[in-house]
């Protein structure tokens, strides 16, 4: 296993992670656990996003930019 692929695992589980919080954050029943869930949410985020920024810093994650023309038929899509 290289490094890449290690990152990809690291990356895949971090936004695994940030899901389930999220979920446990919307369905917290307390303000006490919905904090919790919260906070353990940003934590999670700034991790994938840490992650994201090393993996793209060594060209394994490239964002392709989207067509013009694509983003207003996904945007009318919406719109109506």
């Amino acid at each position: 296993m290289n490094d890449k692929e290690i990152m990809e695992g690291l990356l895949t589980s971090a936004k695994g992670m940030c899901d389930l919080l999220m979920h446990g954050s919307i369905e917290s029943s307390t303000p006490n656990v919905h904090q919790a869930f919260q906070s353990a949410l940003n934590d999670a985020l700034c991790m994938q996003s840490d992650i994201y920024q090393q993996m793209s810093g060594h060209g394994w994650y490239t964002a392709q930019p989207e067509q013009p023309q694509r983003i207003q038929q996904v945007k009318q899509k919406f719109v109506g």
